[in-house]
């Protein structure tokens, strides 16, 4: 070994030889020789071998390495001195015999100088032996790390003697070693970083180090050379290591022993030497020693074997085996704790959750401990291991916190700390189960946790180093998680309760034998080293510690259950508290839940751990902080009412772990009871002078109370003073008297005292004497503490109290006053005078019997007629007072009334005495009255009493009727109040009066029938006021008078003025008034208000101007107004002047092209004033001219209309010209006169579409164009009509295309256009017409026809395809073969965008009844694509086959829109049964009893029972299956057949045939007196024998178990019992199946309620750092509002006025298809976009394809006119050249300008890929600059650098290419809106993308919060549910049926049998077999299952 430095033995220095085996088929014995090659060539070297080994010229051979590496040329000059070749016919022969290659394994010198590190494995005084076996485990999996398969590492303990001594066997499947390699791991210390990497070395040496890969499980653990050596040699004395390299045909084994290294020592031979033997796999013929016996058989496993290593370990110290053995359990769970990763995956053993593939370990390590026979070999799975550490951690965690730390280079560590929280009564930390438990303090601290400390003073950390533990290092903590100094957020014992791994690299050294770190944790706490936390596998660098308390502070307050306080009530501030900090704020809670119960307000508990123990009622709970509503806590504090309340009265705070949770109810209540026997109960009341007042009594007014003498009594009886409590000074007790008036107004306490006990009297109270008011009282005699304070409670409960109501009467009569005292009355009229006697005290009393009283008055006379009494009221009745009195004045007489034999006998009053009631009527004056007509007469009337007094009523008034003429008026006055009045005050005013007229004026008062009705005379003479008003016209020189008579009709011309108006005025007499300037003020005339008096008094009124139009009549009047008006009136018509001119008048002054104006022209000669006059005739009309501009005087007519003496002009039109205004010109005589003629476009004659577009226009089927057609509607003239009456509608000339727009038809606008947008083109392919047509009045206008080319669409799905395999079987419960569905495209290809959650699969049972499923089919999701599926097609596998047989359908929909879906034609299916697995009932037999009794009833077991062969999801499965059933008679404690019972004729068995899977037993019955045990249980088999049945199908037979009795009594009592047992079995099954299916539901609804509630705050961390304010979204309402708004912003964002390119892309979405470059990309500035898009203009309209078929296609469809380019004929490679002014990262010069690529500046919205492919080869190495002077110097300066300058384009427009041209319209971009739109578009802002995910996000997160909100409310109906007094009561019902069964079973054990010796030993039997014989209950489920 070259390495090693050390020389063969053998040879000297300066020769080289080799060692040659023959191991040719023909050698019998592998010979060795020795050859010399020194100064040998090949060839020489070849020629030496055949000369040796005698071989001929023509025979072929072979020389190879150990290794099977042959000696060729090349390697043969590579050849080691010493070493062994192998003579062979072929490379892969087979070895014959065994070889032997010597090796030498001297120490390596790192054993020198890594000698420090080097640490023993008991260092830290535990058991190595476990980690002994680790460095070989750690070997073993680095020899694995490379199998595709299961990496298994079997070891064997082999402490069988008999096959050899004990031994150790390490044997995995890894990739082997070869010979060189074996040799390596003999070398001491020859690490994997320094072996040879030559030719003749190993195939693995060379060390690389492995990429990095999560928790660093890269199984590079082998590492140093020294582990295994040291390991071996720890456990044994002896090893062989036995391998066998993948693709060799060879094993290699070598051994090394103490023993050997002994003897080499002793023979002075080279110690580190040795031997490997090359052998084939299973060659065990040189094992010869009698101890190793166990390796024939391991050598004989490795022909199986591809590859293997085998380290065989012997000579074991004796107490290793005995620590093997004995600990077996605790050593491999210490290599499970070492092994965890490497054997459960990088998530660890999480027993808790399903583990997926990517996370299951392929790695099996198994060990097995084989002992001495017969002790059976023990076995066990790494992987079954559940109780190391690691697994306790993951297990009892609720969450977990991912860090990483860095240190610079590739050190690499990665962390994980998890919190296992407090559950109710305990931390669940996990403690070491084999540790110590360290005995418990008697801590009476307010926690009650039983396990305090949680972690305690353990470490966190447990490290981890390639994978694998590092047993004894580990990290206590770090700064940033280590247990905070000053009260924080989180409770101190939250950092208790987490516990942590850190997985590191092999960048951090460990010790030699891997069991402690270098120095990791100095490394970790270094300032450089930074953690980040690693969140969803992302790094974060963020606040470590932070963070981590923020994540602790959430474990804490979400998984912590300790205590759960329930019913918030408040907060509260305690003054109970010392610490001021602590106290407040403490929230109030009605109730606790601990440990399983339920404390609450009101209950009573007991104290544990407190002196004296306390016992009291609940009052509140309280937990520090700021809490709302139910909240779980670690612990807190209750606030107790000390019991009983009566000795203590007081409110203690004590915490909840001092709640004694042992004591019951009845105990504490007992306790309370005890206590109140002490305390005051009653008080006893006597009457020393035996003037007792009973309870209730009545007494009158001044009557004493008292003496009293009082005593208290305890429920003894007995007499007490004190208080008698404990730890209490003891306090005196005082009687409290009070006496107490209940007053109206309140009670009034009268007296008060309080007693002193006496010795001799007790308490002592005097008499009362103030007992005077009237009511009722009550006495109070209260039992008071001598506290100071009196106290009349204890604890809240009041002392012993004693009550006696009384009632305090009046007494006798010795006053009396005036109950009510009269303030007013009437002369004459009676009243009462009510009087009120009192007693002494002034109290209202009773009357004197024989009361005559005397009253007297000196103004009045007083007299009365009798007096009445009732009760206290005394009244004088009938009083009356007379004499005279004014009624205006209020006058006070005073009344004296005087009762004799009183002690105050007189008292007087005063009162106001008014006028009595109405007598008379007197009316004034009473002689005759003359009045003129309409002037008033006033009477006075007054009405007076009996005595003349002016007096008042109500409802008095006096009625005054006139008589003597007809209508004459009633007056009447109101003397309600006043007594008088006045009547006729108002003016008489009668009918024309000529003469005087005599009237009579009749008064009366209409109520008072009994006052005489008064008469007086009345004379009316004839008014003198103006009564008519008279006008006359007169001039001033003429005596004529023209009277102008009341609305008389006056002629006049129109515009002048009539005057020389006068008027007159006459009274009622008809005399003539004389005009006066008073009179002439109230003259009125409705013409004018500038009216002169002066000319009024002179009788002359203001003249009157006629109005100017000659038409209508108008009302003129004079009136004259004063008290009463009188008037006059006339009426002017007025009539036309002279003629003045023309008037025109047009019937419409609109007038269209080429049409005649619409009605007729008027022309009429008219005055000034526009009056129409009679100057036209019928001859005048020839004088009449009509012109204008453009006027058509052909068509013109004039005619005279003499109806209405105007003439008619018609036929005007305009046949030329443009729209506009036209002026008539008309002349008549000397008249002249023009009007304005509008003209309008003429009538519409045809439709015009603006901007055509190119036809034909290519368009997909179902799909629209974006661009719009606008349609002018024009006449004849090309002039544009407005007419909106058109209306433009779309008509189809192809019977195959249909349209769709939003509006089919629409009318024109006001300009004349329309506008319309197609929707949607359906037709078949190929090319189509479409025309805009106009109509109007049923008339149609031509419009433009547009050409259309429909081509289909390749997204729009029309049918599904299904493809299957349908010759495959359909078993029940299987699997259904894989579905194909393709949504086919109009196409006929897939659609390629169809959604698979679109797409589902409907199962339903039943034959085909229509085109669409029933409502409860099943609904199935198609599966996840495969890598080499094909793409657009959708896969439906793994679908299971329904369980039930029977016909059944499949059809598939795909949902197109919301109403809209795609349905595949059905299938039908047929499920046949499965393999038939049983024998199973039609119907559940009952358990038969039957005796070997005489008759055949007793003896029959089965009337009739049909059996059928079902699968195993019960179908019948038997059809084609024959044969028998044959019964037999089993035991279910393994009798002997002798004693079994036996059937008719002594049969043991019977035969049944079965046909078709069926068989019918009928009258199965047992023999007489049948052989058997007297109540004893068997078994029926029903055995099917089946008919060429194969025999690997096996039919479970069926077992119906019986009773059997000896006589029939026995078989009654039995025969009833076990059939309410079989009842009472069914019941049971039938509860339990309810509760288990309550159970699943409830875990199934608390996993769905913590996944939403996950899955919710997983998105509330997202939204907020998408940026919204999560505290907001408390409602769904709020979330999709958000939502709304969002899309607004989203929608006003995309309507923001943008660059668009316009031009229409139809092929767009074609399959292989990536649309129009113009399409393609978008560019940000405009304009580089202006430019770019004019420099690719003429590629701009071009469809970029991926394939050259789809180019063709499109090609093909539209002629050749449309520009293809596939991808598939575009040359392209990468292109990252910088820009040609860079050269080796350095600028050639200072460009200006900002040169770019074009290609940089481009945005490819999809196909990225593909697009940056196609513009690579249309822009090349374009470059993009500011301005043309700065293009011009880049370009100088790059041409200048030799280097070729591609073609530059400007930001203004211009271009120079890449031949140096520039300038000219060619390189000029023109300005942008002359491109037409043929513009790349730019791209939508960035905030587009972050409103859409945050929509998304939004979306995801309302559908979450409603989930959440549903499944919790589902669970909480749940739980409601389950707490129902129905599931109550069926937990009840099970239970009772569950106690019934088992007494009944009780009793069929124990049914009394006849006492025979055969009987007692067969009992004897059956006793001893029950422990091994399953209940018949669990016997009867197994059935039951088995037969479901």
């Amino acid at each position: 070994m070259a390495d090693s430095g050390v020389s063969r033995a053998e040879s000297s220095p300066d020769s080289l030889s080799v060692y040659i085996y023959d191991c040719r088929p023909d050698s019998k014995v592998a010979s060795e020789k020795v050859i010399e090659i020194s100064g040998k060539n090949y060839d020489e070297f070849l020629q030496a071998v055949r000369q040796e080994f005698t071989i001929s010229r023509n025979e072929a051979f072979v020389l190879t390495t150990t290794d099977r590496r042959e000696i060729v040329k090349d390697v043969y000059g590579e050849l080691a001195n010493g070493k062994t070749l192998h003579l062979l016919q072929t490379v892969d022969q087979e070895l014959a015999t065994a070889t032997q290659e010597r090796i030498n394994y001297l120490p390596h010198y790192h054993t020198i100088v890594q000698s420090g590190q080097y640490e023993y494995y008991a260092s830290e005084g535990q058991k190595a032996l476990p980690y002994a076996f680790a460095e070989l485990i750690d070997n073993a999996l680095s020899a694995t790390s490379h199998n595709h398969g299961v990496r298994s590492i079997d070891i064997r303990l082999l402490f069988d003697e008999s096959q050899g001594g004990p031994a150790v066997v390490v044997i995995d499947n890894g990739r082997g070693m070869t010979s060189k390699e074996l040799n390596n791991w003999a070398v001491y210390r020859l690490s994997k970083f320094n072996r040879d990497d030559s030719t003749f070395q190993s195939d693995h040496s060379g060390y690389v180090r492995p990429s990095p890969v999560p928790r660093s499980l890269n199984s590079d653990i082998s590492y140093f050379g020294v582990g295994g050596k040291q390991a071996v040699f720890y456990i044994g004395q002896s090893v062989r290591i036995m391998s066998k390299p993948v693709g060799s045909p060879d094993a290699h084994e070598f051994v090394m022993s103490k023993e050997d290294f002994e003897q080499k020592e002793k023979n002075k031979e080279e110690i580190y030497s040795g031997i490997i033997r090359n052998r084939k796999p299973g060659d065990c013929s040189h094992v010869r020693v009698d101890e190793e016996r166990f390796l024939h058989s391991l050598i004989l496993e490795e022909q199986s074997k591809e590859s293997f290593t085998a380290i065989v370990i012997s000579r074991i110290q004796p107490e290793h085996v005995t620590y093997l053995k004995q600990d077996f359990t605790l050593w491999t769970r210490e290599l499970a704790h070492i092994y965890h990763y490497y054997v459960h995956g990088i998530h660890g053993n999480d027993m808790r959750n399903s583990r997926s593939a990517e996370s299951t370990s392929n790695i099996d390590i198994q060990i097995c401990l084989i002992d001495r026979s017969p002790r059976l070999p023990r076995l066990l799975n790494l992987r079954e291991i559940d109780n190391d550490m690691q697994t306790l951690y993951i297990n009892s965690s609720v969450a977990e916190f991912e860090f990483k730390a860095s240190k610079g280079g590739d050190a690499r560590v990665e962390g994980l700390i998890r919190y296992h929280p407090f559950l109710y009564d305990r931390e669940t930390y996990p403690e070491d189960p084999y540790a110590l438990t360290p005995v418990a303090e008697n801590d009476d601290d307010e926690c009650f946790v039983l396990h305090a400390e949680g972690r305690g003073k353990r470490p966190i950390f447990e490290c981890f180093w390639n994978g694998r533990l590092i047993p004894y290092s580990s990290v206590d903590e770090f700064e940033w998680c280590a247990r905070p100094k000053k009260v924080c957020t989180v409770p101190l014992e939250c950092y208790n309760r987490i516990s942590g791994a850190l997985f590191t690299n092999d960048y951090f050294q460990v010790s030699t034998n891997k069991l402690t770190f270098m120095d990791l944790e100095l490394q970790l706490r270094d300032k450089e080293t930074i953690f980040t936390r690693v969140l969803n596998g992302q790094e974060q660098r963020v606040k470590i510690n932070r963070e981590f308390t923020a994540w602790l502070k959430e474990c804490h307050e979400r998984y912590d259950k300790q205590v759960k306080f329930i019913g918030f009530q408040g907060t509260m501030t305690r003054t109970d508290v010392s610490t001021k900090r602590l106290q407040s704020p403490w929230a109030r809670f009605k109730a606790i839940h601990w440990d399983g119960k339920v404390y609450k307000t009101g209950q009573q508990v007991k104290s544990v751990k407190t002196q004296p123990i306390l016992f009291g009622t609940i009052v509140q709970f309280l937990l520090y902080g700021d809490h709302e509503g139910d909240e779980y806590a670690t612990g807190g504090h209750v606030q107790i009412a000390l019991e009983p309340k009566e000795l203590y009265n007081e409110i203690k705070t004590i915490p909840i772990s001092k709640i004694d949770r042992l004591a019951t109810a009845a105990a504490i209540r007992k306790s309370i009871d005890d206590e109140l026997a002490k305390l005051p109960d009653q008080l006893r009341i006597t009457w020393p002078e035996g003037n007792s007042w009973p309870d209730k009594a009545i007494r009158p007014a001044g009557t004493p109370l008292g003496p009293i003498q009082v005593e208290i009594l305890n429920k003894k009886g007995e007499t007490m003073s004190r208080l008698p409590v404990a730890n209490v000074n003891a306090k005196k007790l005082l009687i409290e008297l009070k006496v107490i008036w209940h007053s109206p107004k309140g009670d009034v306490p009268t007296s008060s005292h309080i007693g002193v006990h006496s010795s001799k009297w007790e308490y002592w109270f005097k008499v009362m004497e103030n007992l005077n008011k009237l009511g009722k009282y009550t006495l109070q005699l209260q039992t008071i503490l001598s506290d100071g304070e009196s106290a009349s409670e204890w604890a809240g409960k009041r002392l012993p109290h004693y009550t006696l109501h009384f009632t305090i009467k009046e007494s006798s009569a010795a006053a009396f006053v005036f109950s009510v005292v009269p303030s007013s009355v009437r002369v004459g009229v009676p009243f009462s005078l009510p009087l009120e006697f009192r007693d002494e005290f002034g109290h209202p009393t009773q009357p004197p019997s024989d009361i005559k009283p005397q009253l007297e008055c000196s103004s009045l006379q007083l007299s009365y007629e009798q007096t009445a009494s009732s009760g206290t009221a005394f009244t004088i009745q009938d009083l009356r007072a007379r004499g005279k009195v004014k009624n205006h004045q209020e006058k006070m007489h005073t009344v004296k009334v005087m009762i004799p034999g009183l002690r105050q006998d007189c008292q007087s009053f005063q009162m106001i005495v008014r006028p009595g009631p109405p007598h008379q009527l007197v009316v004034s004056p009473e002689d005759e009255v003359s009045i003129e007509n309409g002037s008033p007469a006033p009477f006075k009337v007054e009405v007076q009493d009996e005595f003349q007094n002016i007096t008042a009523h109500p409802k008095l008034i006096v009625r005054c009727q006139l008589l003597g003429a007809p209508d004459l008026p009633v007056d009447a006055v109101d003397c309600s109040n006043t007594g008088t009045g006045l009547l006729l005050a108002k003016p008489i005013q009668l009918k024309t009066v000529n003469t005087e007229q005599v009237l009579t004026a009749k008064f009366g008062i209409p109520n008072q029938k009994g006052i005489t009705c008064v008469e007086r005379t009345l004379r009316v003479l004839p008014s003198t006021r103006v009564f008519r008003v008279e006008v006359y016209r007169q001039d001033e020189d003429s005596d004529d008078v023209m009277v102008i008579q009341n609305l008389e009709r006056i002629d006049w011309t129109a515009g002048d003025t009539l005057g020389s108006l006068h008027f007159r005025l006459y009274d009622e007499g008809g005399r003539l008034v004389p005009l006066t300037q008073k009179l002439a003020h109230n003259v009125k005339v409705n013409w004018t208000a500038d009216v002169k008096t002066a000319e009024l008094a002179k009788g002359i009124l203001p003249s009157i101007c006629v109005p100017t139009k000659a038409q209508g009549e108008h009302f003129y009047q004079v009136a004259f107004r004063d008290q009463h008006t009188v008037d006059t009136s006339f009426i002017i018509v007025p009539r036309p002047d002279e003629p003045e001119r023309l008037r025109i008048t047009l019937s419409e002054t609109t007038v269209r092209m080429g049409e005649t104006l619409p009605g007729n022209i008027y022309i009429e000669v008219v005055d000034q004033y526009g009056n129409k006059t009679d100057a036209l005739s019928a001859e005048s009309v020839k004088a009449v001219s009509v012109s204008a501009d453009d006027l058509d005087v052909s068509a013109l007519s004039v005619e005279w209309q003499a109806s209405t003496g105007t003439v008619l002009v018609g036929g005007v039109r305009f046949a030329s010209g443009f729209p506009g205004p036209r002026e008539l010109c008309f002349k008549y005589q000397g008249f002249e006169e023009f009007s304005r003629v509008k003209v309008t476009a003429g009538p519409p004659a045809k439709i015009d579409l603006l901007d055509a577009p190119e036809m034909p226009l290519h368009v997909l089927n179902g799909r629209g164009l974006d661009t719009p057609f606008l349609l002018q509607l024009c006449d004849e003239w090309e002039n544009p009509v407005p007419d909106q009456r058109v209306v433009i509608a779309i008509k189809t000339l192809s019977p195959q295309l249909k349209v769709k727009s939003s509006v089919m038809s629409q009318p024109v606008d006001s300009e004349g256009r329309a506008c319309f947008t197609l929707e949607m083109v359906t037709a078949t392919k190929g090319e189509h017409e479409l025309e805009f047509r106009g109509s109007f009045s049923r008339n149609s206008i031509p419009g433009p026809v547009v050409k259309l080319n429909v081509m289909p669409d390749p997204n729009n799905p029309i049918r599904l395809n299904v493809e299957y395999n349908n010759d495959t079987i359909l078993t029940a419960g299987d699997t259904f073969p894989v579905f194909q569905v393709t949504v086919v495209s109009e196409e006929g290809g897939p659609v390629r965008n169809a959604s698979p959650a679109s797409l589902s699969m409907l199962l339903w049972q039943g034959s085909a009844s229509g085109t669409r499923p029933p409502q409860g089919a099943t609904t199935l999701k198609c599966s996840k694509p495969k890598e080499k599926e094909k793409d657009g097609h959708f896969y439906f596998r793994d679908k299971e086959i329904p369980e039930q047989v029977g016909k059944y359908l499949v059809q598939f929909v795909f949902v197109l829109e919301k109403n809209k879906c795609l349905w595949s034609s059905q299938i039908a299916l047929n499920v046949v049964p499965n393999k038939p697995v049983k024998l199973v009932p039609e119907c559940p037999p009952s358990t038969p009893v039957v005796s070997n009794s005489g008759p055949l009833a007793s003896r029959l077991l089965l009337d009739r029972l049909c059996l059928k062969i079902v699968d195993k999801y019960s179908n019948p499965a038997g059809m084609g299956i024959n044969g028998q059933v044959i019964v037999t008679v089993i035991s279910v404690v393994g009798d002997k057949a002798k004693d079994l019972p036996m059937f008719e004729n002594k049969t043991k068995s019977l035969p049944y045939s079965l046909t078709n899977g069926e068989a019918t037993i009928t009258d199965l019955a047992l023999m007489e007196n049948s052989p058997g045990f007297d109540g004893a249980e068997y078994t029926l088999q029903f055995r099917p024998v089946i008919e060429g049945l194969g025999p690997t199908t096996t039919i479970a037979p069926f077992n119906l178990p019986f009773r059997f009795c000896n006589d029939a009594e026995n078989q009654k009592i039995m025969a009833a019992m076990s059939k309410k047992k079989d009842q009472i079995s069914q019941t049971i099954e039938i509860y339990r199946g309810i509760l288990e299916t309550n159970k699943q539901l409830t875990t199934e609804l608390k996993s769905q309620v913590h996944d939403a509630a996950s899955k919710e705050t997983q998105l509330k961390s997202e939204l907020s750092k998408s940026g919204i304010d999560v505290s907001k979204l408390t409602k769904v309402s709020v979330i999709e509002d958000l939502i709304s708004q969002k899309t607004a912003d989203l929608d006003r964002i995309q309507n923001e006025p943008r660059r668009k390119c316009t031009m229409p892309d139809p092929f767009k979405g074609s399959p292989d298809v990536l649309g129009k470059i113009a399409h393609l990309a978008q560019v940000e500035d405009d304009d580089a976009a202006k430019v770019i898009s004019w420099h690719l203009l003429g590629d701009m309209d071009c469809v970029v394809t991926v394939t050259t078929a789809a180019a063709k296609k499109i090609y093909d469809d539209t002629q050749g006119r449309q520009q293809v380019m596939p991808l598939e004929t575009v040359f392209w490679r990468p292109n990252n050249k910088p820009l040609p002014h860079i050269r080796n990262g350095g600028s050639l010069f200072r460009p200006l300008g900002n040169p770019v690529f074009v290609r940089d500046l481009l945005i490819f919205p999809e196909h990225a890929e593909n697009c940056n492919m196609v513009f690579s080869s249309l822009v090349g190495d374009t470059i993009l600059v500011d301005d043309l002077d700065s293009a011009n110097h880049y370009r100088r300066g790059v041409v200048q650098c030799k280097v070729q300058c591609p073609t530059l384009l400007t930001r203004q427009g211009e271009r120079i290419r890449s031949n140096g041209k520039f300038g000219g319209l060619q390189n000029k971009a023109p300005p942008i809106e002359k491109l037409r739109g043929q513009v790349f578009g730019a791209p939508l802002p960035k905030e587009y993308d972050t409103i859409c995910k945050q929509i998304e996000l939004l979306q995801q997160y309302s559908v979450a919060v409603q989930k959440a909100s549903a499944v919790k409310s589902d669970y909480e109906s749940h739980m409601q549910y389950l707490q129902s007094p129905q599931m109550k009561e069926k937990q009840q019902e099970l239970q009772e049926q569950e106690r019934e069964l088992r007494d009944i079973e009780k009793q069929l054990a124990s049914t009394p049998v006849r006492t025979s010796p055969v009987s007692a030993m067969k009992r004897n039997l059956l006793d001893e077999a029950d422990d091994s014989t399953p209940t018949k209950r669990i016997r009867r489920k197994t059935r039951k299952l088995m037969d479901s």
